[in-house]
């Protein structure tokens, strides 16, 4: 009976299951991001999340650990490395899956699974909004959204191009 075993089985033996998720664990670590099957997919993200939350703990039993799991050295490395950086503030959701479509030969629902920060697209937009938000945001109860000495500047500045302009109608 399989009471209590919530983790997908993926129709697999578990050392198959075990070598299938190392591999697309490998392949996700060194590229950054692959497509495979929606099931897959999940799966893998089960499995890494936590390699990756290993991997911010730059010790030698969280390497060995590591490695127990992957048996790939230059993925640990790698791991170990660019990722671990790139994630180090991070409090998780590490990976993220994004649905593609069904594939044409057996209809098969396709996932892209990648690394949340080695995509420069949502980086970039990411990017942007934070240097944007440095003005004041506006609140509910209505205003400009501007600051007083901004306020106070362009009143200055409204007000003695007005005068100028009175000033050149009198004469």
């Amino acid at each position: 009976m399989r009471h209590g075993k919530k983790f997908n089985h993926l129709g697999r033996k578990s050392e198959h299951r075990k070598a299938l998720l190392r591999n697309l664990a490998i392949s996700l670590i060194t590229h950054k991001r692959i497509n495979t099957t929606l099931a897959k997919a999940k799966a893998l993200r089960l499995f890494v999340e936590p390699l990756v939350t290993k991997a911010k703990n730059n010790t030698t039993h969280s390497r060995r650990v590591v490695f127990s799991y992957l048996q790939n050295k230059d993925a640990v490395t790698e791991l170990f490395g660019p990722v671990a950086d790139k994630v180090g503030a991070r409090p998780g959701g590490y990976v993220r899956v994004i649905r593609t479509g069904w594939r044409k030969g057996d209809g098969a629902e396709m996932a892209m699974i990648e690394l949340v920060d080695f995509n420069e697209v949502y980086g970039g937009a990411a990017s942007k909004t934070t240097t944007s938000s440095s003005r004041r945001k506006r609140t509910r109860r209505g205003g400009s959204g501007k600051t007083s000495a901004e306020t106070a500047a362009t009143t200055t500045a409204t007000t003695a191009t007005t005068a100028a302009v009175v000033n050149e109608e009198e004469e």
